[in-house]
């Protein structure tokens, strides 16, 4: 939702819209260093009780959000939500392999990545929406409604007595000794990196450069979300086959579009063609790497299930802090017609590894 609300920002605490963006790059970097940390300290503790008090960490630092004052007391907050956002969707995976049977995984993986998605498609355009009529607080109290009912939602409804595996810290990190985790996380980061070198900006991409009104954003963010959404369906149709051996094409059209970005930026219709694209195949590794890592784990690792359900999302907000980072250097020094270079860097090391890791799971054995 921040993303949408990055030009209202700016103007509420006079700094650059690039400095606003920044925001963007400090909760990812916070969520991707601290996630794993605090993933593998709750991890023998009752899951749903540790979700619960998270939840509960999130709704005061969203709440310190819609009140700050200025944008040194926005960052403090952002970092509160960050705290405990990856480790409440890393439960929220693990726990899903102890409900779902195998032949469902897939699918229900999909859905809960679904929910950034479906999030984008109604918090992006909404948030934006209220954001220009009513003031960017307001997209803030907003989620701190929806997380309010989340928790009714939770406490009714959730199982309570979800098994943990009781595990040492160096159990679990010997994860990072096979090659097949290791090809997977860069894989995961650099793919992120590449979207979010564009992302970031979508809404200046939009107005600034294609020359669409505010008017019609609310509709276009929508239409972009929306995307995201099959894409995240399709991405769960695909684990459920393939896996991640038809990836290297996903990454081989990345690079076609993000070299092609800078071309069609001139071209209204046409750029806007190459940004929607950008949000199908944004979320189309998601679901394939994430069985990826909660097949191997539950095979070889169970000890260190609950860390291996939270790589994909600690990289891939490595990922979103470095890409974000890279789009601000670019957007102030050269300008946004060079964002999708920057981009096509990370989707050719994304190709490069998906192609090693393919070729490690064809070999089988562990890396020792």
């Amino acid at each position: 939702m921040v993303v949408g609300i990055l030009s209202d920002i700016s103007k509420a605490f006079d700094v650059s819209l690039s400095m606003a963006g920044y925001l963007v790059t400090l909760f990812a970097l916070v969520y991707a260093i601290s996630t794993p940390f605090i993933t593998m300290a709750i991890s023998r503790f009752n899951r749903f009780k540790a979700m619960f008090s998270l939840l509960l960490v999130f709704l005061v630092g969203n709440t310190f959000s819609a009140v700050a004052q200025s944008y040194t007391q926005l960052m403090i907050s952002r970092i509160m939500t960050a705290l405990t956002a990856g480790v409440i969707i890393s439960l929220s995976l693990a726990m899903a392999t102890n409900i779902a049977p195998m032949n469902k995984r897939a699918f229900l993986v999909s859905w809960i990545f679904s929910g950034f998605s479906i999030a984008s498609v109604f918090g992006l355009p909404i948030g934006t929406m209220v954001s220009t009529h009513f003031g960017w607080r307001y997209a803030f109290w907003g989620i701190s409604v929806i997380t309010i009912l989340v928790l009714i939602m939770m406490y009714f409804f959730l199982p309570r007595d979800i098994p943990s595996v009781q595990s040492k810290l160096l159990d679990q990190l010997v994860i990072f000794k096979d090659s097949r985790f290791l090809f997977g996380v860069v894989i995961v980061f650099s793919s992120a990196a590449g979207a979010y070198v564009v992302h970031t900006y979508i809404r200046p991409l939009l107005t600034n450069v294609l020359g669409f009104s505010q008017g019609s954003l609310g509709l276009l963010l929508f239409i972009y979300g929306l995307l995201s959404i099959v894409s995240n369906q399709f991405s769960g149709w695909l684990a459920g086959r393939s896996g991640l051996k038809k990836i290297p094409w996903l990454y081989i059209s990345e690079l076609v579009i993000y070299l092609g970005l800078a071309a069609a930026l001139h071209v209204q219709w046409l750029g806007l063609l190459f940004l929607m694209s950008i949000s199908f195949t944004m979320s189309v590794l998601g679901s394939p790497i994430q069985i990826h890592f909660l097949n191997l784990a539950e095979a070889e690792y169970p000890a260190a299930l609950v860390l291996a359900s939270s790589l994909q999302s600690i990289f891939f907000n490595f990922g979103i802090s470095s890409g974000s980072a890279v789009g601000g250097v670019i957007a102030a020094n050269v300008g946004f017609d060079y964002l999708g270079y920057g981009a096509g860097v990370f989707a050719l090391i994304a190709l490069i590894f998906t192609l090693l890791l393919n070729r490690r799971n064809k070999q089988g054995a562990k890396l020792k």
